[in-house]
């Protein structure tokens, strides 16, 4: 029986961590960081795939590297096996020591100044070795990251249906306005009755600008979106500044100069705490549970 394959495969699975962060980071310099070893480590054991499989794997694109096609196919293949592995080292080392461990965690955009922070930190005081990965971003993205096995949990508004999830609780949506807004006046307000203003909102892949655009044509019109961006504190500040009107939650610092309008037909989004369809570590484990416990009271009503 001829075993030339079976020790190529030996040979070419210590160095497939090296071709996967190179595969995903699209850079030497970025994936030598993410792996924690000198670029001239890196770049010699991606020589070193290449030499066993036979073919070009990457190949450069501007000031990066792209896969070949030879090497998307690789990737595509051999992704899931590296995060595999990845995952059951990690359930090893933290059953050896269930105080201890690395959990990665995302959040959004709408929760990042006080309140998650804070259950964090609340979080550290009872868990000191627990070492916790943050990475602040929006629905789509963190969903993405969870799917992948790059986040072990995250906080999302809402809860994507394919992932297992719990509710935490609900975050209610206004219309802001500048306070010396000709509307800022109101108690309550119809959303129709916002028709004839520039709308300030985030970009269309985003969660809460879906919600704007249903929501409005629900209400029989289609909003004028005169600025679109993707962070909060900045279009909070351009609403601030009178150049139009938002649909936001409730932000976490003083805002003085804006003014929010409750709608009469109240709006909601459920925040959910999300996990991947992997088996957890128990720091994993463990942060999930001290969240479901302490955030409904402190993420939304």
């Amino acid at each position: 029986m001829d075993d030339s394959g079976s020790a190529e495969v030996e040979t070419l699975v210590p160095l497939l961590a090296a071709f996967d962060a190179a595969a995903r980071e699209g850079h030497i310099t970025r994936a030598a960081q993410a792996l924690g070893v000198p670029q001239s480590s890196l770049s010699r054991r991606l020589k070193a795939v290449e030499k066993s499989v036979g073919t070009q794997l990457f190949q450069p694109a501007g000031r990066g590297i792209t896969l070949t096609p030879a090497g998307r196919e690789l990737y595509e293949r051999t992704h899931g096996l590296v995060h595999s592995l990845r995952d059951a080292v990690s359930v090893v080392r933290s059953n050896a020591d269930p105080d201890a461990g690395l959990v990665r965690f995302g959040f959004p955009l709408t929760l990042g100044p006080v309140s998650v922070p804070s259950l964090l930190a609340d979080f550290h005081t009872a868990a000191p070795r627990i070492r916790l990965h943050l990475v602040q971003a929006h629905g789509d993205a963190l969903a993405s990251m969870i799917r992948e096995g790059l986040l072990d949990l995250a906080v999302m508004i809402p809860a994507p249906t394919d992932l297992p999830s719990m509710t935490l609780g609900h975050q209610r949506i206004h219309l802001y306005t500048a306070s010396t807004h000709h509307l800022s006046g109101r108690d309550s307000i119809d959303l129709i009755e916002a028709a004839g203003e520039n709308f300030i909102a985030n970009p269309p892949n985003y969660h809460l600008r879906r919600m704007l655009d249903t929501w409005c044509d629900e209400a029989g019109f289609a909003p004028h979106v005169a600025f679109e961006i993707t962070e909060f504190e900045t279009l909070r500040a351009l609403v601030a500044h009178g150049l139009g009107v938002a649909l936001l939650p409730e932000p976490e610092t003083p805002h003085p100069g804006l003014r929010p309008i409750p709608l009469t037909l109240p709006r909601n989004r459920t925040i959910g705490l999300v996990s991947g369809h992997h088996q957890p570590t128990p720091a994993v484990a463990r942060l999930h549970s001290y969240i479901a416990e302490h955030a409904p009271t402190r993420l939304g009503s």
